[in-house]
């Protein structure tokens, strides 16, 4: 099904994208490298490949917020100073966690936690853009050296 997704060009990378910053097991970089080997823009597969995983992302941050933290106080008896103290840190520095949510397999965790116990919003969606950003720039250009000696 990657290997598909490249044929859309851009927009195959968009999608494939945003489903890697999903909770889906998915790659990107397959396709995001597969357009780079071919001779798209560079600069184009990295703002299309941040803006589908940056909406990936976002999405994980607002399934978090469903969650109700109330639950952890009933299933995990965890004290509600501690619940509150917690949200509080994230509602400051804390948020900025949401840098390392372009990390595989924790990244989609992190974001889901940080939506679950309330972090700043503005905050977490900046900093998680500019990790998915920074990443798909080392990749980007990682990629375009190794085709390069090809």
């Amino acid at each position: 099904m990657l290997e598909g997704l490249s044929e859309y060009g851009y927009w195959g990378l968009l999608l494939a994208s945003f489903l890697a910053a999903t909770v889906l097991p998915f790659s990107s970089e397959v396709v995001f490298a597969a357009l780079i080997a071919v001779g798209m823009d560079i600069w184009t597969c990295i703002l299309f490949a941040t803006i589908g995983n940056a909406a990936g992302g976002a999405t994980c941050y607002y399934i978090g917020r469903l969650g109700k933290t109330e639950w952890l106080e009933k299933y995990f008896k965890i004290k509600p100073e501690k619940i509150d103290s917690t949200i509080k840190w994230l509602h400051g520095k804390g948020a900025v966690m949401g840098f390392f949510g372009f990390l595989p397999a924790i990244g989609d965790a992190i974001l889901v936690a940080l939506g679950f116990m309330r972090a700043n919003t503005p905050t977490v969606l900046t900093t998680m853009t500019i990790g998915k950003f920074l990443r798909y720039v080392i990749i980007g250009f990682g990629t375009g050296q190794i085709v390069s000696w090809l």
